[in-house]
């Protein structure tokens, strides 16, 4: 399999505190790759690493094999080329759904008005989203919002998405409509990091799943190893408490 993203050996402290302590990964092109773990694992300090949000502070981050850290890469294509859905959707509080998903294909991609405008339609009906092109966010449900934050990032044309823990901020009733468009993504083969707490989703969804805790990461493989049959103590604990 084609690695998209490998990580070695990533170090990231904030001042005193070691949130990631040597973490090495990688995810393969067409695959989806959830990581699990308790709160103040590392896992949010990771996919912000991988989006360089945060710098760390020693290791690599491969794109295609090349170190993004080296300082070389053009970095508005990078994240053009590797989108991220957050927790919190992110979205322009002072621009409808429609231009939320237009504006970057303008500045970053340099799309004309009306290709933006075209492609952004194409993403919003795919989520359906296509009836709210004129609302505001504060005019959306938490649901909603993060379908629009989800085809913001597809108009971008990413090869990697990033989600993390897209469903956590929500009612348990909108979770659904969320995953139910991250698996019909997943089975269209576009590769995704995914921070999770869903593990039916992870279970369903994922090739591969990482569990980390306390910055490093203590089992990674199939989900029906990880998840099924977990060696730790510390992974057959967290999945107890999940369950």
């Amino acid at each position: 399999m084609e690695s998209v993203i490998e990580v070695k050996n990533l170090h990231k402290a904030f001042g005193s505190h070691e949130v990631l302590k040597g973490i090495d990964f990688s995810a393969n092109k067409g695959e989806v790759t959830c990581i699990i773990g308790s709160s103040g694992s590392g896992k949010s300090t990771l996919l912000r690493c991988i989006n360089l949000l945060e710098m760390p502070d020693a290791g690599e981050i491969l794109y295609h094999g090349e170190n993004i850290l080296t300082g070389g890469v053009n970095m508005p294509r990078y994240h053009a080329r590797v989108g991220m859905v957050f927790q919190q959707f992110n979205l322009f509080g002072n621009m409808n759904v429609l231009h939320n998903c237009m504006t970057g294909q303008m500045k970053v991609l340099g799309r004309t008005k009306q290709e933006s405008e075209a492609n952004a339609l194409k993403y919003l009906k795919k989520v359906g989203m296509d009836a709210y092109v004129d609302a505001k966010p504060r005019q959306l449900s938490g649901g909603q919002k993060q379908r629009v934050a989800i085809a913001r990032a597809l108009a971008m044309d990413p090869e990697v998405i990033l989600f993390d823990e897209p469903t956590s901020a929500l009612d348990p009733e909108m979770v659904g409509e969320v995953l139910a468009v991250m698996q019909t993504l997943a089975q269209e083969g576009l590769t995704m990091l995914v921070v999770t707490h869903e593990m039916g989703f992870a279970r369903a969804v994922a090739h591969q799943v990482v569990f980390m805790d306390g910055g490093v990461i203590c089992e990674q493989g199939a989900p029906a190893d990880v998840l099924g049959a977990p060696k730790s103590e510390r992974l057959q604990a967290f999945l107890k408490s999940m369950l």
